[in-house]
């Protein structure tokens, strides 16, 4: 459960009466509610307020069903549908209009400093903390909605009432302020009703998540009357107070809750993250399965891409200069040397770590064909590519950094012009190679597509996409390919990117490795 259901959670409880205990000792709600209607009664003849002639009491019956009073003119009704919840005997019901004014006026001196509180700057859930700029009475008195020390706010408007935009208002300058129209007000007749008590009801599932609203889909507020009309249990004076108390002291455990689940969820993807990079580091180290003799050697698999190559020379798919390549070996010294053409060369040096006798170094360049995109720019992509049927095309932003891709983005290739554009084959690799997400976007691909100029395309020979498509998320390949970035946005040319290293294992090891990866990293993600 997270910290915001939690409280959730608290604040129903609250609402209900089954937060802490009711004592029986305590003056129970009904004399408080008659309390209230004695001060109505004060302010009415002091012309203060005029009288609610809808204005009702609600009690419960000797038949245990719940009936509504008008008073002025005593007309009864069963409410038993309108009951949301059973409440403790000592609790009692009543419209949110009978116990509390709302949007109230004040008046004041003109030259006073008064505080005013853009919706922006009520910030805090569950409790009274927020902003405020000072400008004088006089500037602020029209066309806003008033408050005062003690009165409860909120935000009327969509999403800042399902935000929970609340806040009681205290320690105002000369105890006044004034802020948006989008806000409501209420002001409890005679401190009868505890501020904090009512904050958390409006705070509540049953008063946030039950509402209406009328307006745009872009901005709605609720409807006139949901809240005059809404029911507002009322518990007795005494355990408002227990309930706030319990209230905050919970909140405060939460909010302790919440830090230690964000750190654990940090150290869990941050764990997650560490043995997908183990895990991966094994298997291009021929660590994660065990060899095995019948496998043969990697020189076989490369011998069987260089066949691979020739037949797509002789059928025009591939320039004849391809099929030139480089042989890595280590000699009787114990070094590694490179071969190519008549020309050897010590490497020693850039062999990262030892491999398996049956595994070879070898260039990116010698086991796939890498090559980039082609870029297109906005005008042609909305008049020409946009909404339209063809090739999918996929730029930077749709390989995502969980390896996923975008293909519905809205963008495609016309047949008519996809002789003009690159063609990404299924099974090959995409791969951002500039820019910040640089050598961290990487996807494979389940099927054609045409791709920018900024992702590289690596199209493995023989049958080992899966293994280069992990190998490229190893903390191996990043650090290589880190350091051979460069430019101002930083990125690796693709003839760069064909010369970088890769541990190639015999073809039926390579086919156990992907096999156990997709196993283990599958648990890990789970």
């Amino acid at each position: 459960m997270t910290a915001e259901d939690l409280r959730k959670s608290i604040l129903q409880q609250a609402i209900q009466g089954k937060l802490v205990p009711q004592d029986p000792n305590d003056e129970p709600a009904s004399e408080l509610l008659s309390k209230i209607r004695a001060e109505k009664e004060r302010l009415i003849k002091e012309k203060k307020i005029k009288r609610d002639k809808n204005e009702t009491i609600i009690y419960r019956g000797e038949d245990n069903s719940y009936y509504e009073k008008i008073l002025a003119t005593g007309e009864v009704k069963c409410i038993d549908e309108e009951i949301p919840f059973e409440i403790p005997d000592s609790w009692g019901w009543a419209r949110i209009n009978s116990v509390f004014l709302i949007n109230p006026k004040n008046k004041c001196n003109d030259e006073l400093s008064a505080a005013f509180i853009p919706m922006e700057k009520i910030d805090a859930i569950y409790t009274s903390n927020y902003s405020y700029d000072i400008a004088k009475w006089g500037k602020i008195k029209s066309g806003f909605t008033h408050f005062a020390n003690g009165d409860v706010g909120f935000a009327k408007i969509t999403p800042c009432f399902q935000n929970r935009k609340s806040a009681v208002f205290e320690n105002l300058p000369n105890g006044i302020g004034a802020g948006t129209t989008e806000l409501k007000i209420l002001r409890s007749y005679g401190n009868l009703i505890n501020n904090y008590y009512l904050l958390f009801f409006l705070e509540s599932p049953y008063f946030v998540d039950n509402a209406k609203f009328k307006g745009t889909a872009n901005q709605q507020r609720i409807i006139s009357g949901y809240l005059e009309l809404k029911l507002f249990p009322i518990p007795p004076y005494k355990e408002q107070i227990q309930v706030v108390n319990r209230v905050q002291e919970l909140f405060s455990l939460i909010d302790i809750y919440q830090i230690k689940k964000h750190n654990l969820d940090i150290l869990e993807i941050e764990l997650s993250q560490k043995l997908r990079n183990s895990i991966l580091q094994y298997a291009i180290q021929g660590r994660l399965v065990k060899q095995e003799e019948r496998d043969g050697t990697a020189f076989a698999l490369l011998e069987q891409i260089q066949k691979e190559k020739a037949e797509l020379v002789t059928e025009g798919k591939l320039k004849k200069s391809e099929l030139k390549t480089s042989v890595i070996f280590r000699g009787d010294d114990n070094k590694y040397y490179e071969k190519v053409g008549k020309s050897i060369a010590d490497i020693t040096d850039s062999i990262p770590f030892e491999i398996p006798d049956s595994w070879l170094w070898c260039r990116l360049s010698s086991v796939a064909d890498l090559y980039t995109g082609n870029s297109i720019n906005e005008t042609e992509k909305k008049n020409k590519y946009t909404n339209v049927e063809g090739v999918e095309y996929i730029a930077t932003k749709d390989v995502q950094f969980d390896h996923s891709i975008i293909y519905n983005n809205g963008i495609a290739i016309p047949n008519q012009y996809v002789s003009e554009f690159r063609i990404a084959p299924a099974n090959s690799i995409l791969m951002c190679i500039e820019g910040g997400s640089a050598g961290r976007k990487i996807g494979i691909l389940s099927h054609n597509v045409c791709f920018g100029n900024k992702l590289c395309c690596f199209k493995p020979y023989a049958d080992i996409s899966e293994y280069i498509y992990y190998y490229l998320q190893s903390p191996l390949f990043y650090s290589i390919f880190s350091s051979n970035k460069n430019g101002i946005i930083g990125g690796v040319s693709v003839n760069n990117l064909k010369q970088l290293l890769i541990p190639m294992p015999p073809l039926s090891e390579i086919k156990r490795i992907v096999n156990k990866l997709r196993k283990s990293i599958s648990i890990i993600e789970s």
